[in-house]
């Protein structure tokens, strides 16, 4: 990435500004404009995150908003209420709350004498999540937003549930937001009161989980914030931004697809980071995109982005697994439209252990799959570190039942969804199925192309799920999530299924057999024809940034993805191990740390005996100010019901100042 330090405009930092609501409470802001923007008014672009713009994504910002600054921006990062060094508190996320302070916001910044009254939003995951719904409340001002790796459903697609499943990263985000709350405020801006601030959140901290567990079908909960209910809302334009080694690609093409406003799209090779530095590669000049994006709606200046394909989209190639690539080959493509007519449909039919063309014969075929299936998937939402994406599907799907073609007479390209149509049945009233697709090489390496989950209990709605009648026969629906890839000649496609996927899944409440009717199932391929108009494409151009922040390393960190397996126990314990080490930041002089402990076991048969422990430890250090917090939460279950533990201590120096803890049992309601 190319570091640029001289733009066409001088910029001016202003390290904290309070911004003051109606009801009292100040957020805090960081901003980055032009010096002469009060003699020159610009427009201004707002990202507003809970992630501490003092040290949390001090960073990344500095990467991205002087950049953008530069070229005639207003860049404004704000502290969501009651995080970083805003007053209040925060209670749980995409709150009305939430929402309403960002409307003041907007509204702060337009009057503003630097500003020209033109306001974007700009966020990644949750700021790409708030993004979305602050527009559907139509601020006058916001003329514009890029949301990146973000969604339009927040049960259906978000990282709580999937496919009515409960996803184990429930538990691992409310126990990031757990760690993350429990940090104090930085004396350096807020003063005196920061202690104060900071017990005042510790005593009213909120446990994520008990709020969200308790929400285990598509309710009113989860509706609100889910433009998907209503997205002709959003009338601002809308530039969706993804990766496919992100979890949150499948919302572009459903926000291409159902959005009246302007939009485009664009899905590159990425995992969950901007794509100016996110891995694997190859990285774009994101910086420069989003100034052509900033330039059109906000200044009225044709920079010629909305002459471009509607959709743009990365093409990897087929590549052996890895749990981690610093770059993927392929080629950019695009469609003009969303859905496109350039994608068709091809229809492979199952049969045992065959994929083929031709329908055969039904047979009954038998699913129980021990519960540590799974445990090759990598992480639900990668962030292109050194072992989260999937390994060789090898070993899972020898566990699974499998189907594959022959040898691939030619190559052929997917772009969308599969879909995978199964007939089934089950010997319990509740169960779930897993689909997983994989590019099997010659050498019998397989590749993880995509996969898709459904608790059959909601295979007619998420909304109101009905229990499985023992032994009657159901024609379900698994979409397996969006995807572009290209099966090279000569390799294999296979389908897995399976009724077990941990870690990622929290198993079904008893061992469960489906059987599965071959014949009248089948998978659905979305077919993309190649076009020649890709190679015309305009080029994205090298990415550049600002000049990063100097950072000490004091205590070297480290990751760490391991499975281990006790034959005498049949249990299997995954462990991700996530340490950032100890650093300062030199700008000023804050001794930052944070690491992570996610321990995931259960044993061969029993999935009751699945159980997540997760520990965080973090600390923050200037001179003779040390604070340091540790929290841990556990979560195990019965057949009836899943139980929570969780504890958060937190000290300063070495003095405990307060320390609290949660019991928790919540009924399963078919999950």
């Amino acid at each position: 990435m190319k570091t640029v330090s001289e733009f066409p405009r001088r910029v001016r930092e202003i390290e904290n500004a309070w911004i003051t609501l109606a009801d009292g409470c100040r957020l805090a802001a960081r901003i980055w404009l032009p010096e002469d923007a009060e003699e020159n008014p610009v427009p201004a672009i707002l990202e507003y995150l809970p992630y501490r713009k003092r040290d949390g994504t001090v960073e990344r910002d500095q990467l991205t908003h002087p950049y953008v600054a530069g070229h005639g921006y207003a860049c404004v990062r704000v502290d969501i209420r009651g995080n970083g060094d805003s007053d209040g508190l925060m209670l749980d996320e995409y709150t009305r709350q939430e929402q309403d302070d960002a409307l003041e916001v907007i509204t702060w910044l337009a009057a503003q004498p630097w500003c020209t009254g033109a306001v974007g939003m700009i966020g990644i995951s949750w700021g790409g999540f708030n993004g979305l719904q602050v527009a559907a409340r139509r601020p006058p001002a916001l003329k514009a937003i890029i949301t990146l790796c973000s969604t339009d459903d927040r049960y259906a697609d978000d990282i709580h549930y999937m496919g009515g499943c409960l996803l184990t990263d429930n538990l691992a985000w409310a126990s990031v937001m757990l760690a993350y709350s429990s940090r104090p405020p930085d004396p350096a801006l807020v003063g005196e009161r920061w202690r104060e601030m900071w017990l005042h959140r510790l005593d009213n901290t909120v446990l994520l989980i008990d709020n969200w567990l308790r929400h285990q079908r598509r309710d009113e909960f989860w509706r609100h914030g889910s433009v998907c209910e209503d997205v002709s809302a959003i009338q601002c334009a809308v530039y969706a931004v993804g990766g496919w080694a992100d979890g949150y690609s499948n919302a572009i093409p459903r926000l291409l697809a159902g959005l009246q406003c302007p939009k485009k799209g664009l899905i590159g090779p990425w995992a969950h980071k901007y794509p100016h530095f996110a891995q694997p590669g190859p990285q774009i000049g994101f910086l420069q995109e989003a100034l052509r994006w900033w330039d059109h709606w906000l200044k009225g200046i044709d920079s010629g982005i909305m002459a471009e394909p509607e959709c743009r989209v990365w093409m990897p190639k087929s590549v052996p697994p890895r749990v981690h690539y610093s770059w993927r080959p392929g080629r950019w493509v695009a469609e003009p439209a969303w859905p496109s007519p350039n994608i068709g449909e091809r229809r492979l039919f199952l049969s045992p252990g065959r994929l083929g063309e031709q329908v055969e014969g039904e047979t009954a075929l038998e699913i129980h799959s021990p519960q540590w299936l799974g445990f090759s998937a990598g992480e639900w939402c990668a962030h292109g570190l050194s072992n989260d994406l999937p390994a060789d599907q090898q070993f899972d799907d020898g566990a699974a039942v499998c189907f594959e073609t022959a040898p691939l007479a030619e190559g052929f390209e997917i772009l969308g969804a599969p879909v995978a149509l199964l007939e089934l049945s089950a010997d319990r009233p509740n169960a779930f199925v897993v689909a997983r697709l994989g590019d099997v090489g010659r050498d019998g390496e397989t590749t993880l192309v995509t996969y898709g989950v459904l608790n059959l209990t909601h295979r007619d709605s998420h909304a109101e799920p009905a229990p499985l009648e023992s032994g009657r026969r159901y024609r379900v629906r698994v979409q397996l999530n969006d995807v572009a890839h290209a099966f090279p000649q000569g390799h294999r496609i296979r389908l897995a299924l399976s009724n077990a996927y941990w870690p990622t899944v929290w198993p079904s409440p008893e061992p469960v057999t489906l059987t599965l009717v071959t014949g009248a199932s089948s998978l659905v391929l979305p077919i993309r024809q190649p076009r020649a108009e890709d190679g015309d494409l305009r080029p994205f151009e090298e990415p550049e940034a600002a000049p990063a922040w100097r950072r000490t390393v004091l205590v070297p960190g480290k990751s760490e993805r391991r499975v281990e397996r006790d034959p005498l126990r049949r249990l299997t314990t995954t462990t991700v191990v996530s340490d950032d080490g100890v650093y300062r930041l030199d700008a000023i002089d804050l001794e930052v740390g944070q690491s992570s402990i996610q321990r995931y076991s259960i044993e061969d048969d029993d999935p009751t005996s699945a159980r997540v422990e997760i520990t965080w430890t973090t600390t923050r250090a200037r001179g003779a100010w040390r604070v340091r917090t540790e929290t841990r939460t556990v979560m195990t279950c019965t057949r009836e019901a899943f139980e929570i533990a969780a504890t958060m201590e937190a000290f300063e120096a070495d003095r405990r100042v307060l320390s609290r803890s949660w019991d928790r049992r919540v009924p399963r309601d078919l999950v």
